[in-house]
């Protein structure tokens, strides 16, 4: 499914200098590899600000907690995402709000967010007083989480007008997405209020082991951020706020840093596999055995995650790890039907693009270094599985 190795090789000596530099240095915490790490990200994604933190988590959770959202406030998001986004709402004492997703692009759908609050919230006041009460559970909605999923930019014009138009806080969930634009040439993570970006390893810009960043153009907002990261201290040994231990760790900006240098190449290796994989699978698509993902036109997908619906999906998969074929499924089991979020009540069937979506996705290799001939075996696998059915599925896309 991914293979770091071959990635390492091409800057191991440059990454190895910047480890022994830092070693040198022994400066660990919050010091010049962040500040520079910083500044770089921060104009890469056309933001004022840029704020290290220790993972893509607490990039979201830090971002709740400068927001100040927290008991008896409400997030909405999407029901189709890695755990954190909603976990982490949770976390500060607010209540996820799960909204389905747009069938083509797999990110949160803004017509499913106005239906919500037509049919289940009441508008209370004007302007800076303004506020939005749910009716079922009396909560106050503060702010709206959109997560631009596999590397596609969620349609954030649709979204930022109902926060604008609401006094709504916008959340990028960004972590899949670093260097994505939407349609409008904005950056993912310059959109919203604030930015927040996973480096875990798996993604196309990875540390090695866990890191993050949030990003804002919004000066108070940026050091509200800062303070947070470091328990709420300002100056040392004084607490304002109660925050937590999110920093950034020396050698992991080190390492990002050097491969921040190759990031818009690595990019480009991925958009020629998602072409390449269009390409060799258009007979299976044509014969409705897999649908192919959808790039928003005119937005700039990256292509974290090249990811097809497929008929028969989990024997397709097995098919494929016989054939020496790495996969994954992201994700099995929407948030909204995850057992921890049950108190929320929520039912099979109520978000049904969701839950389609977490019965048909397949994830295929797609990282930079992969070979034509890999891929051709990939999509060739994948026809021979299909051509193979004795019974054709009478599930239809």
């Amino acid at each position: 499914m991914l293979d770091l190795t071959q990635q390492y090789q091409k800057i191991a000596a440059e990454v190895q200098a910047a480890i022994t530099r830092v070693c040198r240095s022994q400066q660990f915490i919050l010091g010049a590899e962040v500040r520079q790490l910083e500044l770089s990200l921060a104009r890469y994604t056309g933001c004022e600000h840029g704020i290290g933190v220790s993972s893509g988590t607490d990039a979201l959770l830090l971002a709740l907690m400068a927001l100040g959202i927290g008991q008896g406030d409400e997030v909405i998001t999407s029901a189709f995402t890695f755990f954190a986004t909603g976990g982490t709402i949770a976390r500060v004492g607010a209540r996820p709000v799960f909204c389905d997703i747009d069938g083509d692009t797999f990110n949160l759908s803004p017509a499913r967010v106005e239906e919500f609050i037509a049919r289940e919230c009441e508008v209370r006041g004007e302007g800076p007083v303004r506020q939005v009460i749910h009716r079922s559970t009396g909560g106050r909605v503060k702010a709206i989480m959109p997560v631009h999923l596999y590397g596609q930019v969620c349609e954030m014009d649709s979204l930022m007008d109902i926060a604008n138009r609401l006094g709504l806080h916008v959340i990028e969930d960004a972590a899949q997405a670093i260097g994505a634009r939407d349609g409008t040439g904005q950056m993912a993570g310059s959109i919203g209020h604030i930015g927040c970006f996973s480096f875990f390893p798996t993604k196309n810009l990875g540390a090695f082991g866990d890191a993050g960043l949030c990003t804002t153009s919004d000066r108070g907002l940026a050091e509200r951020m800062r303070i947070l990261r470091v328990h709420g201290m300002e100056p040392k040994y004084h607490h304002s706020l109660i925050g937590g231990n999110f920093r950034l760790d020396e050698i992991q900006a080190a390492v990002l840093n050097v491969k921040l240098k190759v990031l818009d190449e690595w990019r480009d290796g991925r958009e020629a596999h998602a072409r390449q994989y269009a390409e060799r699978l258009k007979k299976s698509a044509a014969a409705g055995a897999v649908v192919l993902p959808v790039a928003s036109e005119g937005g700039h997908h990256v292509w974290n995650q090249y990811v097809v619906r497929a008929q028969r999906r989990d024997e397709l998969r097995q098919y494929l790890a016989a054939a020496g074929v790495g996969t994954e499924v992201y994700y099995p089991i929407p948030l909204h039907l995850q057992r921890c979020f049950a108190y929320l009540d929520y039912r099979t069937g109520q978000l049904p693009e969701a839950e389609r979506a977490a019965h048909e996705v397949l994830a295929l290799p797609v990282f930079p270094e992969l070979t034509p001939a890999q891929i051709d075996h990939v999509a060739g696998t994948i026809q021979r599985f299909y051509m193979a059915a004795v019974a054709p599925s009478q599930h239809s896309f």
